[in-house]
C-alpha cells in the first residue's frame, strides 16, 4: 500500500495494526476546509493524473450510499442552494469519489478498503480547515444527526455467522459477492 521507502510513523503503525486486529466496518475520518463527502479511491489509478474518478468494486452500491447517508442528513452539505467554500459540489449531491476531487496516496480509506474489512468515508466538516474553538460547538450540532445516520448504516447489507457443519464460527472465511472483485473475511 505504501511505496517503498516511506516512512510509516508508530502511531500510524499502531492504528493499521489495530484495524485488522478488530474486524470493523464502518469508519469516518473528520476533516476541516471544505464541505464535501469523499469516497474511495483516494489515489488516482493513474499517478500522474490529478483528478481522475478512481472507483472502487463497491463504489455504485455501497460507498455513494454511504457516503450519501452522510450528505443528505448533514444540514448544509444538503442545502442545495449554498455555494461553499469555493468547491461546488451541490450539483454533486454534496459528495464525491476522492481522487476526483484531488489525488493522494496513503490515506486510510483506501487502506481499510483494500487491507481489512472497514469501508471508511472521509467528511469535510466545515470551510475552515482549522476552526476556532467557538466555532466547534456548531460544527458538532452540524454533524451529529449525519453520524448518528451513518453509523445506523452499519446495519444495511449482509450479516451473520460463517459456521461449520457442527455450528462452530469459522474465522478468516471469505466472503464474495458475484459482481464484485473485493472480498471480505470474516472475525472471531
Amino acid at each position: 500500500f505504501f511505496s517503498s521507502g516511506f516512512q510509516v510513523a508508530p502511531e500510524t503503525k499502531a492504528v493499521m495494526k489495530w484495524l485488522r486486529s478488530i474486524p470493523f466496518v464502518l469508519s469516518a475520518s473528520l476533516h476541516g476546509g471544505e464541505l464535501v463527502v469523499t469516497y474511495p479511491y483516494d489515489y488516482s489509478r493513474h499517478p500522474m493524473e490529478e483528478k481522475m474518478f478512481s472507483p472502487t468494486p463497491d463504489e455504485k452500491v455501497v460507498f455513494k450510499m454511504l457516503a450519501k447517508a452522510y450528505a443528505d442528513a448533514h444540514p448544509v452539505i444538503s442545502d442545495r442552494s449554498e455555494l461553499r467554500c469555493g468547491g461546488n459540489f451541490v450539483k454533486r449531491g454534496g459528495i464525491i469519489n476522492g481522487a476526483e476531487w484531488y489525488s493522494f496516496t496513503g490515506g486510510m480509506a483506501d487502506f481499510n478498503y483494500l487491507h481489512t474489512n472497514c469501508f471508511e468515508i472521509t467528511v469535510e466538516v466545515g470551510c475552515e480547515k482549522f476552526p476556532l474553538e467557538e466555532e466547534l460547538f456548531t460544527i458538532w450540532h452540524e454533524n451529529k444527526g449525519a453520524l448518528l445516520n451513518y453509523m445506523e448504516m452499519v446495519h444495511r447489507g449482509i450479516k451473520g455467522i460463517v459456521s461449520d457443519k457442527f455450528g462452530n464460527p469459522i474465522k478468516n472465511a471469505r466472503i464474495s459477492v458475484r459482481g464484485i472483485q473485493h472480498d471480505v473475511t470474516t472475525g472471531n
